[in-house]
């Protein structure tokens, strides 16, 4: 028998995981300390003078890895970091009474009660499934790279699923498609709708609701993921709070502790669920969310949960004008955040550009040199802009909200749900999104693999149902 010699240690491969390394971390919450107004400056130049890097531009970890007296001096960084006061902070609190407090138009409970359908539910979440599917391609792509793929194939504005067909290679070589997402999310290879995030989080709010009931706490989440979220299904602030669970950390501290992307998109993609189960109640779906959010997100972060979920919920309750919903939403945002104010921005914009392209490019002058592509801000007011402009229309409500590049499955998925219930029904939905969906989505969230949207939309309903 051949015995191979054990591997000597400075040949071991090294394990770069994504959205977890101190020495990643760092870069992103200098980022955030700029944008929040927090100086910074001596950590900063202690860092570079140490030798660290600033946090990766598109993905979620570095490809050389740190000596551990790097990695060390990242951890005592980002606790420091962590003490240095906002001046934002008065205008942007995270605790629900605050938040309510700064709102001034906060809104009553329902006068009556209002129900939803399963059709309206059916609707929503084939619209989130197609809204997703529709910008998975294009993830991390620049927008010039989305605007030539799209063009080069007669497809802008986007109408239709993205291809390679009639595509250049040349094209395709300069802006190559996500690399895990191509294979099942163009027009040639569709068959059902793939894995994702945001539709992996739907179903785990689902989960949420069918165990514990309006009345769950932060701490039940916590254990629902602990439970039945595989830790490598999680992403920026998520897989930073999970790995806080996991070290013992309690919620909400899992939301602040070594967490630079607290402030990113991930809680408003977990909100659909509460807005469609509270129709004609946005108060009480942003409420929920809430205590969703805070597990994982603060001031900012959290706001976009609760402007989601409030929007959507007067949708549910039969809103059927999309400038109403997002009026909605901004009642539960207190109004000097800068959450307030980049929706206003999205609201505002597409009133005077005539071409959605102005309107985007607008936007990207606004926050391409200060964001992240994945922070809240830049996308809020992106699906703002989108939805405005497309007026209730399906096809251009996700076709602008992934046009616009940033995180583009994401902003998809929220148009769509959105959409979808101002649709009302599965049939009012233009067949080429829905068809190729197949009634049933991927997940590794345990019982709900293979299922169709028919069955989603009647197990939804039972929670909207519920007391």
């Amino acid at each position: 028998m051949n015995v191979r010699p054990p591997r000597a240690q400075s040949e071991a491969p090294h394990l770069r995981l994504t959205w977890v390394q101190p020495e990643d971390l760092v870069g992103h919450e200098l980022r955030q300390a700029a944008q929040d107004g927090r100086d910074a400056r001596e950590i900063e130049e202690r860092w570079y003078a140490a030798g660290g890097a600033p946090a990766p531009d598109r993905a979620g970890a570095s490809e050389p890895p740190a000596s551990p007296r790097l990695r060390e001096l990242a951890g005592h960084l980002l606790d420091e970091l962590a003490l240095l006061d906002s001046p934002f902070a008065a205008d942007e609190p995270t605790g629900l009474a605050e938040i309510m407090a700064a709102c001034p138009h906060w809104p009553g409970p329902p006068e009556a009660a209002a129900t939803i359908g399963r059709d309206r539910l059916h609707a929503a979440w084939l619209g989130r499934a197609a809204g997703c599917l529709l910008g998975k391609p294009v993830e991390k792509l620049p927008l010039t790279g989305i605007r030539a793929l799209a063009r080069a194939a007669g497809n802008w504005p986007l109408a239709t699923w993205f291809t390679e067909h009639g595509v250049a290679p040349e094209l395709l070589a300069a802006h190559p498609w996500n690399r895990r997402s191509a294979p099942t999310s163009l027009a040639e290879n569709i068959d059902g709708m793939p894995e994702d995030d945001d539709l992996n989080h739907p179903l785990l709010t689902l989960l949420l609701l069918q165990r514990h009931g309006r009345a769950f706490t932060t701490a039940d989440l916590a254990r629902l993921w602990l439970d039945e979220l595989p830790a490598g299904r999680t992403f920026t602030a998520e897989r930073i709070a999970y790995g806080n669970l996991l070290a013992g950390v309690e919620p909400p501290e899992t939301a602040r502790f070594r967490n630079p992307f607290r402030e990113w998109i991930g809680a408003q993609i977990r909100a659909d669920v509460h807005g469609w189960t509270h129709p004609g109640d946005p108060a009480g779906a942003a409420a929920q969310a809430h205590r969703d959010a805070v597990l994982t997100h603060t001031a900012n972060g959290v706001y976009g949960a609760m402007f989601t979920a409030a929007a959507l919920a007067v949708a549910a309750g039969g809103e059927s004008d999309v400038h109403g919903c997002l009026a909605a939403g901004l009642r539960v945002v207190p109004p000097h955040s800068r959450y307030a104010r980049a929706v206003r921005l999205g609201i505002e914009t597409p009133r005077t550009e005539g071409e959605f392209d102005a309107v985007v490019d607008r936007l990207h002058a606004a926050y391409d040199s200060t964001h992240h592509w994945v922070h809240v801000l830049p996308n809020a007011a992106l699906l703002a802009a989108a939805l405005t402009h497309a007026d209730g229309d399906f096809t251009r409500s996700i076709g602008c909200a992934v046009s616009g590049g940033w995180d583009t499955d994401s902003n998809g998925a929220t148009a769509g749900s959105l959409a979808g219930l101002l649709a009302g029904t599965p049939t009012a939905l233009p067949d080429h999104w829905t068809a190729p969906l197949k009634n049933r989505l991927a997940t590794s969230v345990p019982g709900f693999d293979r299922t169709g949207f028919d069955t989603l939309a009647a197990l939804t309903h039972q929670e909207a149902l519920r007391p």
